[in-house]
């Protein structure tokens, strides 16, 4: 491995720790990423030289602080510094602000950080952004790709967040029980946009964007640390490794992409697998479903059929029936056609789709969709419209491969025929 390469996973990887702990220590969260830039554009001046610091984390920490000191020292040459405690917290390891959460002992910044992010005096949508930019350290084009809006408008979006912030006075501190109760939906909203922005990558950047998938199950895993008895979060928890235990199936060697029914279920992690299927099924004998539970649920259903015949596509048509209340969104009822094709025939899901044209114009897997069901009823010519219509939008290599292997099909169904 290059000393880029290794040096970029390890910064990606304390990311979040070193920025929760110089927002602890600043209380300012530009000032907090600045010194977290300024620690790792060190690193990259020494550590190919004197190799890897025992602990990345603390060593970007300890020097991204000093850093920012002499920052302050420098441009405030006339005026004396505040005193220590009131810049700094100088008791890191047993800090009496996170011994309170609940008497647990519970230290993590990076739980700390979130709740800040998603404070409730930002609109939800700023709390997301400014989470996926601060807590894990996705770009804007990537936070901007996600919202389907232009990088402009995001960074717009994320600068009034931190404005926000520091005009209501913020307290950079973990909030109480009753104030984690109510930001934990958007804590959770986050994390799932992580993990999406990871798993939705397609083969060419799947091996690099994989750590975003394995940090959402991480901060997924921290949460439900602090909510141990709420459904939704073991939902939440259980959907990210039953999606994420199907990573390695996803793409053939050539980079296509492989369909669930075609993939061989032999790579998928049974060990990822078993605590899913464990989480989801300690999450529904609380008896409060959730859409987190639903899709979790959906999840099983796939993970627990040994082959693709055994799928319960009649109990996922009922899933995805509840989550249509629960979120109503045309993308679920595409979703729940999908599972009709499956337990009912194409006819039938292509009557429920047709009227999502006007929404889903632009969506790339209606068109894919339709396209499948038109030419499972033989309708060969509209099929290969749709297809085309699929391949002019898709996002990846992967997926535009995908569909030229069914027009391909098609053409070599012509070909036969004459």
């Amino acid at each position: 491995m290059s000393d880029l390469a290794w040096i970029d996973a390890a910064i990606t990887s304390a990311r979040p720790q070193a920025v929760g702990a110089l927002l602890r220590y600043f209380r300012d969260l530009d000032t907090a990423e600045e010194a977290f830039q300024e620690a790792c554009l060190r690193a990259l001046r020494t550590w190919p030289e004197k190799g890897p610091p025992r602990d990345a984390a603390s060593w970007l920490i300890m020097v991204g602080r000093n850093a920012a000191l002499d920052g302050k020292r420098k441009t405030s040459r006339q005026a004396e510094l505040p005193p220590e405690d009131q810049i700094s917290d100088v008791e890191d390891v047993e800090t009496p602000m996170a011994e309170r959460l609940d008497g647990a002992h519970y230290r993590d910044d990076i739980l700390r950080l979130m709740f800040i992010c998603c404070h409730p005096d930002l609109p939800a949508t700023q709390q997301i952004a400014l989470a996926l930019r601060i807590v894990s350290g996705l770009t804007v084009k990537q936070i901007a790709r996600v919202f389907l809006v232009g990088e402009a408008a995001m960074e717009q979006r994320i600068t009034r967040a931190k404005a926000r912030i520091a005009k209501a006075e913020v307290a950079f501190e973990a909030p109480g029980p009753v104030e984690r109760s109510e930001r934990v939906a958007a804590v959770a909203h986050m994390v799932y946009l992580v993990f999406t922005e990871g798993y939705t990558a397609g083969w060419e950047t799947a091996q690099t964007r994989a750590p975003l998938c394995e940090e959402a199950i991480r901060l997924s895993r921290l949460v439900l640390r602090l909510f141990q008895a709420e459904p939704e979060i073991m939902g939440l928890t259980a959907l990210l490794l039953l999606q994420y235990s199907r990573a390695a199936a996803r793409f053939d060697p050539q980079g296509a992409a492989v369909l669930l029914d075609d993939q061989d279920r032999g790579r998928w992690d049974r060990e990822a697998i078993g605590e899913g299927l464990a989480l989801i099924d300690k999450a529904m004998r609380h008896r409060r479903p959730g859409p987190y539970q639903v899709q979790a649920a959906i999840a099983a259903l796939h993970a627990r059929a040994a082959r693709p015949e055994d799928t319960d596509w009649a109990n996922i048509e009922q899933l995805y029936a509840a989550l249509e209340v629960m979120t109503p969104s045309p993308v679920v009822t595409l979703n729940r056609a999908v599972a009709v094709s499956k337990a009912r025939g194409p006819a039938e899901a292509l009557a429920m789709i047709e009227p999502l044209e006007t929404p889903l114009a632009g969506y790339f897997y209606w068109h894919g969709a339709r396209g499948a069901f038109l030419l499972q009823l033989d309708r060969k010519a509209e099929a290969r419209e749709a297809f085309n219509r699929a391949i002019a939008l898709a996002n990846t290599a992967a997926e535009a491969a995908h569909i030229r292997g069914q027009i391909d099909r098609l053409q070599a169904d012509v070909t036969a025929a004459g």
